[in-house]
């Protein structure tokens, strides 16, 4: 059975099925009241941060629906199939999942067999740093070994604001249920859609896709964001996609607000016929392993006023607000707070476990390793690579690595350190930020409940090298090693655009018009068509594209790029290699520049981003045009719905403050 869940990105938390649940058509019922609304302030002794930031932060922060949610009160029902109405007081956030034959029965209006047996559902659910988290898609591996049928499976969640102190401090978040983590979500292989309505929020979803560029959700790049009180269904065809993948919220301005990163990026969709399946006895819930940074105080303010000259120093530098701690699985500590109980994960020797480690930050990075134990590599974001014993990995925003630890039989039952320091631009300005105490325990059966009695310590041995990754399945960079069809040079840097400093590609900030919409309704078709502030490049169908040393003259940074993976032909500091890159879909980039190599067979309006939220929010990003001849005709031209054709005018009419 592939398993299916939603992660929020900050934080897991369980749900457990209403008692009302209907044993007769298996769904399942989650509902909770959001009607209390709160306030809350910064606090001045948490907001060691710099100086241009000093001034605001002790401004006081109201969390409640209205700010977060568009809705100030009232209970939140989180999936639909046929359109509920929606009412002053409610709100909708949807997500079904069905399987190809269901959904083709369900467009037809058949009748939906509902015959499958019940299933306990994780939720891992949107709640977050910054405010309300991205959320994350996420199916764990099970054995598929039913035959296929034609099943609907029904949830229903609520969201509301909680108070919560993973790492000893409290403050509110947006839940989901109001609990941290949560329920998992099964459905059959191998073909399913998920669903997601979501009314109340102001903000874009996305997975990576086939075939349908119009729902891939990035606000200004597919689609202009939902308003308030609109409904939006995307219907997600996953086809034969595997590994880690996510469902982001990417909406310029409110990035940083709705999620706590942009990707992550995070979950997975796990291949019955894995390549890999062979190497480990374990992989579900229990062994996601989420990295994330944290920050006790709320940056609503500084993220909305992005645009005032505070966010620079003197115009010649770009501030990104420092974490407070960093978080697994939900737990961390800062300097002078209580002692949280670590995350622990729990093991049994004589079994081999995989754990998909995802780095859910806004900005930090983490070095990732076990006590004692050896990490084998063998998925780098979504895809599978041959298999590199390692003793640590570093893992950026954004990126996803599944790494194979085996507990050996002979192995004393203790429990053993799971180290992840974190990296981060400007450590030392906060006072609260311990980036070395970052950790879990690795807790064998048997062993004490109790932390390690060994030194933290940090990792030693061998590190992971990006470029000693290969490619499992059909290696080889498009085209080899001959020239390609398209050559770029994408050159990332800080430019004044309207009086501001902004991060750019190119001298250009991001885009902030439909790219999609101009495709389809002005046959916007070369390069000439899009202004400069539209900031995109068209890209010729079924040809061999080369981002020829993508650079950065600053910091590092990693740039992912949505509908493709690509053959990373030369990572940072490293040699091309045309025959056997590593694959994947978030890339550091630095100062020596990478190569980057993909083809064109995915016709679509394509963001490339920073995965550093900030970053993004100051301007790092731009879009391929991919085909746009192919996206208005052809068979994997985009025909958009009378809800998608909607969301334009309604956004276009809300008042300003609302957008």
């Amino acid at each position: 059975m592939l398993i299916i869940g939603l992660i929020a990105l900050r934080f897991l938390t369980y749900i457990r099925p209403s008692d009302q649940t209907s044993k007769q058509n298996e769904w399942g019922s989650y509902e909770i009241d959001m009607s209390s609304t709160e306030s809350t302030g910064t606090h001045p002794h948490r907001c060691h941060q710099p100086p241009a930031y000093q001034a605001i932060c002790p401004l006081p922060i109201f969390i409640d629906g209205s700010d977060l949610l568009g809705s100030k009160s009232g209970r939140i029902k989180l999936l639909e199939i046929n359109g509920l109405a929606r009412t002053p007081s409610t709100g909708m956030l949807g997500l079904t999942i069905m399987d190809s034959l269901a959904w083709d029965q369900f467009k037809r209006n058949e009748p939906i067999v509902r015959s499958l047996h019940r299933r306990s559902a994780l939720f891992h659910s949107a709640l977050t740093s910054n405010m309300l988290s991205r959320i994350v898609l996420l199916s764990l591996l099970g054995a598929v070994s039913q035959p296929a049928f034609a099943a609907v499976r029904k949830y229903q969640f609520d969201i509301k604001n909680v108070k919560v102190s993973p790492d000893g401090f409290e403050r509110s978040i947006v839940s989901v249920n109001g609990q941290v983590p949560g329920t998992l979500i099964t459905v059959t292989h191998p073909s399913f859609f998920v669903q997601l309505t979501d009314p109340s929020m102001r903000r874009a979803t996305t997975i990576f896709q086939a075939t349908t560029a119009d729902e891939d959700g990035p606000a200004f790049v597919t689609q202009c964001p939902i308003a308030q009180n609109l409904s939006y269904t995307y219907q997600i065809p996953l086809n034969d996609q595997t590994g880690t993948m996510c469902i982001e919220i990417d909406t310029p301005g409110i990035t940083p607000i709705l999620r706590a990163s942009t990707w992550m990026d995070c979950g997975v969709l796990v291949n019955p016929d894995d390549p890999h399946k062979s190497l480990y006895d374990v992989d579900d819930a229990s062994t996601v392993v989420m990295l994330e940074d944290w920050y006790g105080t709320l940056f609503i303010h500084v993220i909305l006023d992005i645009d005032r000259p505070d966010f620079s120093v003197d115009n010649t530098a770009l501030l990104s607000p420092v974490p407070d701690s960093g978080l697994i699985n939900g737990k961390g500590r800062y300097v002078g707070g209580p002692e949280v109980p670590r995350s622990v994960i729990n093991v049994t020797r004589g079994k081999r476990y995989r754990l998909r480690v995802i780095n859910a930050s806004a900005i930090g990075s983490f070095t990732f390793s076990i006590e004692g134990h050896r990490l084998t590599v063998i998925e780098a974001d979504g895809i599978p690579h041959e298999p590199l014993v390692v003793d640590s990995f570093q893992i950026y925003a954004g990126q996803r690595y599944s790494v194979i630890v085996w507990v050996e039989a002979n192995q004393t039952a203790a429990n053993y350190w799971i180290r992840a320091p974190m990296t981060v631009a400007g450590a030392g300005t906060n006072t609260n930020l311990d980036p070395t105490n970052v950790f879990a325990v690795l807790h064998y059966e048997g062993a004490p409940n109790a932390e390690p009695t060994t030194e933290q310590g940090t990792a030693i041995g061998t590190a992971l090298v990006e470029e000693n990754l290969h490619a499992l399945i059909n290696p080889g960079a498009p085209g080899g090693s001959a020239p390609a069809d398209v050559s770029l040079n994408l050159a990332i840097g800080r430019s004044t655009v309207d009086g501001i400093l902004r991060f750019t590609f190119n001298n250009i900030k991001a885009p902030s018009l439909p790219t999609l919409l101009k495709i389809l309704a002005n046959g916007a078709s070369n390069n000439a068509d899009f202004a400069t502030s539209e900031h995109t490049i068209v890209l010729p169908h079924n040809k061999i594209i080369v981002c020829h040393k993508i650079s950065s003259s600053s910091a590092d940074h990693p740039i992912h790029l949505h509908g493709h993976v690509f053959d990373v032909v030369k990572s940072l500091g490293g040699t091309p290699n045309y025959v056997n890159p590593p694959r994947r879909d978030v890339v550091r980039v630095g100062g020596t520049g990478v190569i980057l190599r993909f083809k064109t067979d995915n016709p679509g309006p394509w963001f490339v981003h920073c995965h550093i939220d900030w970053h993004l929010e100051a301007g790092l990003a731009l879009v391929f045009a991919e085909a746009p001849d192919q996206i208005r005709q052809g068979p994997q031209s985009v025909n958009t719905n009378g809800p998608w054709n909607q969301l334009c005018p309604k956004y276009a009419a809300l008042p300003p403050d609302l957008q």
